[in-house]
């Protein structure tokens, strides 16, 4: 099997994957795909081929027999991953503790990131609004809430003292949190928690400054 990533070194999305590669000990190939460059290089014909959505990341994914799959949405991606490739496991055995990693993944995935992505900040800014006020706002609600849930059930990580598909969710978009200028206040456990997410290797290997293509 090979694989290839169609990513985006600040991507929140992209990083996700990125974590979640690293933490199965996954090899794969790094396609950088600008959201910025030429209009965004994601816009075009032969990338909407792949994602129809034109959106990061896309996993490649060719079969041993030469067959290839397009894998899209980052949540779909890495229970993909996680059901190819179940150890390490990113979710628990016991069935509440998945339904919780999810719902917390899920708090991330659907309840803050789409509001702070690009497409979302610019039409913000084209109404004439402030883009970076909007995001922020809900960056702050959403941790607050995320932060809330994990309470009870936070080790070293979120879940206990093994890194979990909340995990891989949290780490990105706190370094979001910190890009739009979010207030961390009250947060000190999700902090601790990224700061320790990050001592991992998979963890540090996939940080946004660390990609071929991030610019500084």
């Amino acid at each position: 099997m090979k694989l290839r990533l169609f990513n985006y070194w600040r991507s929140s999305a992209s990083h996700r994957v990125r974590i979640a590669l690293g933490l199965k000990g996954l090899a794969y190939d790094y396609v950088a795909v600008s959201l910025i460059a030429d209009g965004g290089q994601q816009k075009t014909d032969a990338y909407r081929a792949r994602n129809p959505m034109a959106q990061l990341p896309t996993l490649e994914v060719t079969e041993d027999d030469g067959t290839v799959h397009d894998l899209v949405q980052s949540f779909a991606i890495i229970e993909f991953l996680e059901e190819r490739f179940p150890t390490p496991a990113l979710l628990p055995q016991d069935p509440y503790a998945r339904a919780h990693a999810r719902a917390l993944a899920e708090i991330v995935n659907s309840g803050i990131q789409p509001l702070q992505n690009l497409s979302t900040t610019r039409s913000i800014k084209a109404l004439g609004g402030d883009d970076q006020l909007f995001a922020r706002g809900f960056i702050e609600s959403g941790l607050r809430a995320f932060a809330a849930l994990v309470g009870p059930t936070a080790g070293r990580y979120c879940l206990g003292d093994a890194p979990t598909l909340a995990d891989v969710f949290l780490v990105p978009q706190m370094h979001s949190a910190r890009r739009f200028g979010a207030s961390l206040a009250g947060l000190d456990l999700l902090v601790r928690i990224a700061d320790e997410c990050e001592r991992l290797p998979a963890f540090a290997a996939a940080m946004p400054d660390a990609q071929t293509d991030a610019i500084h």
